[in-house]
């Protein structure tokens, strides 16, 4: 019987890029460091990987590593007002989407436990404990704090131990970004797909809603299994 349900954080729980896409934000950087908009973009997306694990440093060493890739050489001012910007986007953290936290209240209210996988960028997981979600949450498992990102099997199993539950006993909620579905159902999880703010794995032919607040409707057939 499955105990508890995992979410995806942006373009899941919250839309990514708040106060604009990706690029625009990356293009409000790029000309705080004095570097080419596209260039800093596609950079940006290349370095996920090190991004996600934390292998470029923290969020300023981030930033000038990905200016440098471009040919830029900002100054310190630069980068501090670069990482003002970054951090300006994931301030929407704090203003959650009512009927997200609706939806957390009424799983939590039915007995599920709740945790969070997700690959962010160094600083992210700071701004998370800070936001309304947090409290909702029994564990949260971040890509920069534990230098694994999805797919791989290490940040699932890291929020199941903090939940105390079996990949087996998760379902997992997520947009599909990063393969994230697939490397859930490969560890036992029934994976499913929201397509609420983002059509990020077009190819999932698993279940899917269209919204989070289908939720818990979803999962009404299946009472949580109680607490140990």
């Amino acid at each position: 019987m499955r105990r508890a349900v995992l979410f995806d954080l942006f373009n899941t729980l919250v839309p990514a890029g708040p106060g604009g896409t990706r690029a625009a934000v990356n293009a409000q950087i790029a000309a705080v460091l004095g570097v080419d908009a596209l260039a800093y973009d596609e950079a940006f997306a290349a370095a996920a990987p090190e991004r996600y694990t934390g292998a470029l440093g923290g969020l300023a060493d981030t930033i000038r590593t990905i200016a440098s890739r471009v040919g830029g050489t900002p100054t310190d001012e630069q980068v501090e007002r670069a990482v003002a910007v970054r951090r300006a986007m994931t301030a929407d953290l704090v203003a959650v989407p009512d009927q997200t936290l609706s939806t957390l209240d009424e799983l939590r209210l039915a007995g599920w436990r709740i945790g969070l996988v997700s690959n962010v960028t160094p600083g992210t997981a700071d701004r998370w404990r800070e936001s309304k979600l947090a409290p909702y949450f029994d564990g949260a498992a971040f890509s920069s704090e534990l230098r694994v990102a999805k797919p791989d099997p290490g940040i699932y199993l890291a929020a199941c131990r903090q939940l105390g539950v079996a990949p087996a006993e998760c379902y997992y909620v997520g947009d599909g970004a990063d393969d994230e579905l697939a490397g859930a159902s490969a560890l036992g999880m029934y994976a499913i797909r929201t397509t609420e703010h983002a059509d990020s794995d077009p190819a999932w032919s698993g279940p899917a809603i269209r919204a989070l607040s289908e939720l818990p409707s979803v999962l009404s057939s299946q009472r949580p299994a109680p607490r140990r």
